[in-house]
């Protein structure tokens, strides 16, 4: 901004150029009509000169009269001598029949007497006017004055011709003195431009010199700094304007300050916004993007600059800029892959100036990818609910139907109607109680009575349980084995002791569930740096991959028949998973369908000495 001007684009030079130019102009216009008009009075006083006297004129037409034309030529050559000639070079008289009769040059007398061949005099003769012009001779350089005056004898009331005079004089006298005075005239000029030139440049200097330095000023605003003054010289125009780029400099540095804080301001508020916020020109470019907006639109704020909101919001093919500007509304814009879900929200808003012009657009996203989950859970859950309690509702119905309409005397029927009743109602009340499990432990009333617990124990207990479950009882449905690998170091950990034998129950039931007869089940504990880990694994028909990110979903069932069929409410996973994440641990699943299932399950953990144990006993 500030690179070096040159001295021909400067405003001196053009100021000085204007001046001179103006001058030039001025001087062109007063030496041309000064050259013109003394041209024209020289030329007149020449032509004055040149002519002949009335008195000589009545002469030759006198002479022209007479019959005796020997003894009139003889009066017109002396005429001609004594007239005053000094001026002309050449003066012929000629006759109306076009025949020379006399000439004022000696040494061409011989043309006396002949017939004129000048197409001029002729013209003059036949027509019986005057001819008067200037010719050039280029042959010998020379201008020539050529005047044909008609010789008219007035006798009474007519008139007639009786010949004419034919002048011719030298003008290079005349114009050696016009152009002399021109030659004087220019080079005066030519130093009134010089010394025009120089006070132009001079006076331009100083009316330049305040401009420069508001020049100076104004780059210094333009880069941010706000120090410096312009001298004011005076009270005049410039004066005024460098009072006025004082005042200006004042007036910026007020308003950078201010719209610097509101910047800084705007771009906090905009870094720190949990929705993303995208900002447009009235052509629909984006011009502001926000960490948030890039960040769920997967770009980086520099290659969304500049590119149509369309484009960014992937949205052309819907919509145009059009319909946004006339119609701002709100879309629901879908942004989820294989990867993870993505579900915005998108309010538009016109950026609009008091006189109604658009300038821009504001869109807000807002993630609603969890409100759309929960509402989705939500119907599904509704769903499922009502689902899972109408299949035994509908079930106890038919049998109380059934019993009312006579079956309970069927002593055979009536047994087996009342216990599908009561297994019924026995499994609508657990799927109650869990459910009222699950919303204690959504709202947080859940209690969990912690405490320092030897993992190994609590786990051999629950396992011991189901083997004495199988020993007991003489005819089972399934056979199974149970494996253990358990680390041979005892593992305290703070667990609700309750609630975990609730989790592990769960896991042992549906390994039971899911395993074929004579399955085993082979169950591990071991330690890592500052875990441990619990797994149950089966030999059923396994979990299809696309299932497993769903299990622990409530009511979700992989094989919905044979779960119901087996008692199952489809919320164990789900309350196992909640118990689990309470004791801020993690459950998860491995599974190879048609190969069996593995549960995990991994607690914080971190060894105790001896004393330690002793200190919290």
């Amino acid at each position: 901004m500030n690179n070096r001007i040159k001295f021909y684009q400067s405003i001196k030079f053009k100021i000085a150029l204007v001046f001179a130019l103006v001058l030039l102009v001025t001087l062109e216009i007063v030496g041309a009509v000064f050259v013109r008009q003394l041209e024209h009075q020289n030329l007149s006083t020449f032509t004055n000169q040149v002519q002949l006297q009335s008195y000589v004129k009545n002469s030759l037409i006198t002479e022209l009269s007479r019959s005796n034309k020997t003894l009139a030529n003889r009066r017109i050559k002396t005429i001609l001598n004594d007239s005053d000639s000094s001026n002309a070079a050449q003066i012929q008289v000629i006759d109306n029949k076009g025949t020379i009769r006399g000439t004022n040059q000696v040494n061409n007398q011989a043309v006396v007497g002949q017939k004129t061949t000048d197409n001029d005099v002729k013209n003059a003769i036949y027509n019986s006017h005057k001819i008067e012009k200037n010719t050039y001779d280029s042959s010998s350089n020379t201008r020539y004055y050529t005047l044909i005056s008609p010789l008219i004898k007035s006798s009474g009331n007519s008139s007639t011709l009786v010949g004419v005079v034919y002048t011719k004089a030298n003008l290079d006298t005349v114009y050696r003195n016009i152009n002399s005075i021109t030659v004087i005239y220019l080079f005066a000029a030519s130093i009134a431009i010089i010394l025009g030139l120089l006070i132009s440049i001079v006076i331009s200097r100083a009316i330049t010199r305040p401009i420069e330095e508001m020049k100076k000023q104004t780059i210094r605003i333009a880069r941010g700094d706000y120090s410096g003054q312009v001298h004011v010289y005076g009270n005049d125009e410039l004066g005024q304007l460098a009072s006025a780029v004082n005042n200006l400099s004042v007036r910026v540095e007020e308003s950078h300050e201010s719209t610097e804080s509101e910047r800084r301001r705007l771009d906090s508020v905009l870094a720190n916004m949990t929705d993303g916020v995208l900002a447009t020109d009235r052509w629909g470019n984006v011009i502001i993007i926000n960490e948030t907006a890039a960040s769920f639109l997967d770009l980086d704020e520099n290659q969304a600059m500049g590119k149509s909101i369309l484009d960014v919001l992937d949205i052309r093919k819907d919509y145009s800029l059009r319909d946004l500007l006339e119609k701002p509304d709100e879309l629901i814009l879908d942004f989820s892959s294989d990867d993870h879900s993505l579900i915005l929200h998108a309010h538009f808003s016109l950026i609009q100036r008091e006189s109604g012009f658009i300038s821009g657009l504001v869109c807000v996203l807002r993630d609603i990818t969890e409100q759309q989950r929960i509402d989705q859970d939500r119907k599904q859950f509704v769903s499922n609910v009502s689902h899972e309690l109408r299949t035994p509702l509908t079930s106890v119905r038919s049998y109380i139907e059934a019993l009312h309409d006579g079956a309970w005397k069927d002593p055979k029927l009536a047994p087996k109607f009342l216990k599908v009743t009561q297994d019924e109602t026995d499994r609508m009340i657990r799927m109650i109680n869990d459910l009222l499990t699950l919303s204690r432990m959504d709202s947080g009333t859940q209690k969990m009575e912690v405490e320092l617990v030897n993992i190994n124990e609590l786990f051999n207990y629950v396992l011991n349980r189901f083997d004495m479950i199988l020993k007991k009882d003489e005819h089972p449905e399934k056979m199974y084995t149970i494996k253990r690998y358990f680390t041979k170091r005892d593992l305290w950990v703070d667990l609700d002791t309750d609630r975990f034998t609730q989790v592990l129950d769960n896991l042992m039931n549906n390994a039971i569930k899911y395993s074929p007869d004579g399955g085993v089940i082979t169950c591990r504990l071991y330690e890592t740096r500052n875990k441990v880990i619990l797994s149950v694994s089966d030999q059923g028909l396994g979990i299809p991959r696309k299932d497993i990110p769903h299990i622990f979903d409530r009511f979700y069932r992989v094989d919905k028949a044979r779960s119901r069929q087996q008692g199952g409410s489809g919320l164990g996973l789900a309350i196992s998973k909640e118990v689990v994440e309470a004791l801020h641990g993690q459950l998860w699943a491995e599974s190879v369908e048609g190969k069996g299932s593995t549960f995990y399950i991994a607690l914080p953990y971190e060894p105790l000495e001896e004393e330690d144990l002793w200190d919290e006993v």
